[in-house]
């Protein structure tokens, strides 16, 4: 009796454990990124697809606008958030994310790196969200609609 008493508390005590915890983060604790991540084999992954921002502008309004980098980024990152917690995961749950950002006309054509970081640190290295994924960010020429400044997409680890 007594070693299945035991077995069930150690169950319950793996389930309770978010699967964040499970994944190796590998950098200093200061820094907005994580170096390296490693996902422990058995995990379900979910891969979630570039991701753009939600339009700023009202609907049928021509030409239609999205905001500067950092509004995108908070909306695409709003987005991910939503469909991580659909597929019973979170943002703390993301170990690694590509981000592309387009050149902001206002910033002579180079990517808005700044703008970008504000809104990413809405979402990870918080207080209440400490886990930052692995990140590469990268300019590209364009996306697939004028004034689309970013596009994000991730890996995240689905909890048991």
């Amino acid at each position: 009796m007594r070693l299945y008493v035991l077995a069930g508390l150690a169950a319950l005590t793996a389930f309770a454990q978010p699967a964040s915890a499970e994944v190796k983060r590998i950098g200093p604790p200061t820094a907005a990124i994580a170096r390296a991540t490693v996902v422990p084999a058995g995990s379900d992954i979910i891969y979630v697809s570039g991701i753009t921002p939600a339009p700023t502008s009202a609907a049928g309004a021509t030409p239609v606008t999205f905001g500067d980098t950092k509004t995108q980024t908070l909306s695409i990152l709003t987005q991910i958030q939503d469909i991580l917690k659909a597929e019973g995961a979170s943002m703390g749950d993301v170990f690694m994310m590509r981000v592309l950002l387009v050149g902001d006309p206002a910033k002579e054509g180079k990517m808005d790196f700044g703008g970008m970081m504000e809104g990413y640190k809405t979402f990870f290295g918080t207080a209440d969200q400490p886990n930052k994924p692995a990140r590469i960010t990268s300019q590209v020429a364009a996306l697939v609609a004028p004034g689309m400044m970013a596009e994000i997409e991730v890996q995240a680890v689905k909890p048991k």
